[in-house]
C-alpha cells in the first residue's frame, strides 16, 4: 500500500520575489564563485536561517523524532533554500550537470559525466521526437546533453526559481530553446495533465522527496501508458544499519550537506516503485561494478586519473585541498564583508557532505547511482 503524504503548500509569488531579492533582477549575469559571493546579504541570511534551522545544534545522537518529522514536512522549503545557497558553488566546482558518474581509464571528467547521461537515455530507449520530463533538472546540464544525444524534447521541472531561470538561459544561449523548456514546480504535486509524457527521468534528484511513493506516484500519473521512467537514485545499501552509530553519522552527514530530508535504503525505493504501479524492467547499482577508478575520485582525487588541464582545474576544486582553499577564501571574504554572512557555513556543510559521501562509498553503505528503469503498464 502506498504511503499517504500531504505535500507542502506552495507560494510561487513569494518564491519568485525571494529569488530576485537574493540574486538581483539579472541573475544570469554572474556564475560560479563570483555569483556565490555576490548575493544580497539580508536574503542570504534568511536562506541560511531557513535551511540550517533543521540541522543547527543537532546530531544523530541528539535529534528528536520531531526534528525528523519537521524535515519531512518542510521538504520543499528545505530543498529550495539548499539550492539557493549551493547552486553557484556547484557550478563553480562541478559544471552544469550536478551528478556523479563512473569513470573509464583515459576518460576526461566531462566525458564521463556525458556518458553517464547517455547511458540512462540508452537504457530508457529515448528517441527523436519523444516528449520527456526531467524531474529535478538542476540548471539543465543533463537535459542539454540528452536532448542533443537523442533529439528528444525535454521539459525540466524544478522547485528552485534561480535554477529554472539559469536553465532556460543556458538553453537559449546554446540554441536549444526549441527542444528544452524549464518550469517551476514541486515534484510531489505536479501541474502537468495526466499521461502527458512519453518518458520521464530523474538524475540524483528524487532523493529530495520526503516520501518516495509521493514523487514516484506523480511521475506515474504524468507518464503515458507504456511509458518509461529511468532514475539514478541516491540510496543507502543493504549494508547500512541505522542502529550502528557510525552508519547513522555517515548518512546524517550526507543529508545535512546535500539538502536531503531523509535518506532511504535501496529496498525502500524498489518497493515504492512497485507500490505506485511501476514494473521494474532493469535495476543495477552501477557503483558496485568493479571499476578501476571509483565514482568518488573527484572528491578524494587520484591526480593520475586526470586527462586534461580542464580535469586538473575541476578535480582541484572538488578535492579536499581545493575545498579547503574555497572555505578559507570564502571565510576571509565574509570577514571583510565582501561575501554575505553564512557563506562559509554553506561551504562547511558541503565539506561534511563530501567527507561522508566518500566514507559511505568506501564502507559500501551508499550509492549515488542505483539505476532503475521501470514501465507504466499499458
Amino acid at each position: 500500500m502506498a504511503t499517504t503524504f500531504v505535500p507542502q503548500k506552495q507560494d510561487r509569488a513569494s518564491d519568485a520575489q525571494f529569488k530576485t531579492a537574493l540574486h538581483g533582477k539579472n541573475s544570469t549575469s554572474k556564475t560560479g564563485f563570483f555569483a556565490a559571493i555576490s548575493k544580497n546579504a539580508d536574503a542570504q541570511k534568511a536562506a541560511v536561517s531557513e535551511y540550517f534551522k533543521h540541522w543547527d545544534d543537532k546530531r544523530p545522537s541528539t535529534e528528536t523524532e520531531d526534528d525528523k518529522k519537521t524535515r519531512l514536512e518542510e521538504y520543499a522549503t528545505l530543498t529550495k533554500h539548499y539550492y539557493n545557497l549551493v547552486t553557484d558553488f556547484y557550478e563553480y566546482g562541478w559544471g552544469t550537470s550536478f551528478h556523479f558518474s563512473r569513470f573509464y581509464k583515459g576518460e576526461a571528467f566531462r566525458q564521463s559525466i556525458a556518458r553517464h547521461e547517455h547511458y540512462l537515455a540508452l537504457k530508457m530507449g529515448l528517441t527523436a521526437g519523444m516528449k520527456v520530463l526531467d524531474v529535478g533538472c538542476g540548471v539543465g546540464g543533463p537535459a542539454q546533453e540528452i536532448s542533443r544525444f537523442t533529439d528528444c524534447n525535454i521539459t525540466g521541472l524544478n522547485n528552485n526559481d534561480y535554477q529554472v531561470e539559469r536553465a532556460n538561459y543556458y538553453a537559449e544561449r546554446l540554441g536549444l530553446e526549441d527542444n528544452l523548456n524549464f518550469v517551476k514546480g514541486d515534484f510531489m504535486q505536479m501541474d502537468f495533465e495526466p499521461e502527458t509524457f512519453d518518458a520521464v527521468y530523474a538524475i540524483e534528484a528524487t532523493v529530495h522527496a520526503p516520501v518516495l511513493e509521493g514523487v514516484y506516484g506523480e511521475i506515474y500519473k504524468v507518464l503515458k501508458p507504456g511509458g518509461t521512467f529511468g532514475v539514478y537514485e541516491w540510496v543507502m545499501t543493504d549494508k547500512y544499519d541505522e542502529s550502528i552509530p557510525l552508519h547513522r553519522e555517515v548518512c546524517y552527514g550526507i543529508e545535512i550537506g546535500d539538502g536531503i530530508p531523509k535518506m532511504y535504503k535501496a529496498e525502500v525505493a524498489e518497493q515504492a516503485l512497485k507500490n505506485v504501479g511501476f514494473e521494474i524492467v532493469h535495476q543495477e547499482d552501477l557503483a558496485a561494478r568493479k571499476d578501476d577508478i571509483p565514482w568518488y575520485y573527484p572528491l578524494a582525487p587520484e591526480w593520475r586519473y586526470c586527462r586534461s588541464i580542464g580535469d586538473l582545474v575541476t578535480i582541484f576544486r572538488t578535492s579536499w585541498l581545493g575545498r579547503q582553499v574555497t572555505m578559507k577564501a570564502v571565510g576571509l571574504l565574509e570577514k571583510v564583508h565582501l561575501a554575505p554572512a553564512g557563506s562559509q557555513k554553506v561551504t562547511e556543510a558541503l565539506e561534511e557532505a563530501a567527507v561522508n559521501l566518500v566514507l559511505g562509498a568506501k564502507l559500501g553503505l551508499f550509492t549515488p547511482m542505483m539505476l532503475y528503469v521501470a514501465k507504466k503498464p499499458l
